[in-house]
């Protein structure tokens, strides 16, 4: 029983963190006879700050970006870890090539596993940010 509840948690994680799109793919390329309006326009978003948008269009109170202290990318056992120590997080998404995950929620993580979070990842408050 337990084991399919890892299983269960570990399927809905990764189904969370396919909600990041590259969305550059589908848009058409500037020509050189543009406009100038186009060519003011500002420099592209980086995958990072389109995935923090995105956690951040969910209008969480609290956000996160978690890391593994090796710098290494999360693995499936770190999906396990977070969502049995943080299953107050509503919404998870995977950035940096797989290196980190923003975590979306309105539950102050201080009043539950944020100090067992801290000893194993690096966690980097973004809420005000």
């Amino acid at each position: 029983m337990k084991l399919k509840c890892l299983l269960i948690l570990f399927v809905l994680f990764l189904t969370g963190c396919s909600g990041s799109t590259n969305q550059t793919a589908n848009q058409p390329e500037a020509s050189a006879s543009s406009s100038p309006q186009s060519s003011a326009q500002s420099s592209p978003v980086s995958e990072f700050e389109k995935d923090l948008q995105f956690i951040r269009n969910g209008r969480f109170t609290y956000v996160w970006l978690i890391s593994r202290k090796d710098g290494k990318p999360l693995e499936p056992g770190d999906t396990i870890f977070l969502k049995a120590n943080a299953p107050q997080v509503v919404d998870w998404v995977r950035t940096d090539e797989g290196r980190k995950v923003f975590a979306g929620t309105n539950f102050n993580l201080e009043e539950g596993n944020l100090e067992v979070l801290k000893r194993r990842y690096n966690m980097e408050d973004y809420s005000g940010k």
